[in-house]
């Protein structure tokens, strides 16, 4: 009769006849989501430590292909760079092969032009002889 009228007032008492609030069967379930809790707090501090892992990996290959994509960017302009030069020097070639062409052009000319006054000269040299 006692123990009937503490249980209405919602007190308990447990394997060790210690006075509880809480129901005994409540008390366990309350212990056990305790445990559970723990865990789910410990697995997802695990989690974190795995994310957390992950991300300074993804981390790491990011600022690996920036670094690579820097160095292609470079040999990229490198290479536009070089094609400019060779398109700079071969339009200087071009140019001094147009030069040569008209001194040689000229050179023609002017050894035509020497070829025909030394004709003369042998010319007017072979008369002279003869006429003497």
């Amino acid at each position: 009769m006692a123990q009937d009228a503490i249980e209405r007032a919602g007190l308990h008492f447990d394997e060790l006849n210690k006075l509880c609030v809480l129901d005994p069967e409540v008390f366990q379930q309350t212990g056990e989501l305790k445990e559970e809790c723990k865990n789910f707090v410990d697995k997802i501090g695990e989690f974190q430590n795995i994310v957390g892992n992950f991300i300074n990996v993804v981390d790491s290959l990011a600022q690996d292909v920036e670094n690579e994509k820097m160095k292609a960017i470079g040999q990229r302009n490198m290479l536009k760079s070089v094609a400019k030069q060779r398109e700079s020097q071969q339009q200087q070639l071009l140019a001094l092969i147009t030069e040569k062409k008209v001194q040689l052009s000229r050179y023609r000319i002017e050894h035509e032009s020497l070829s025909k006054e030394e004709a003369e000269r042998n010319d007017f040299i072979e008369q002279f002889i003869l006429n003497k």
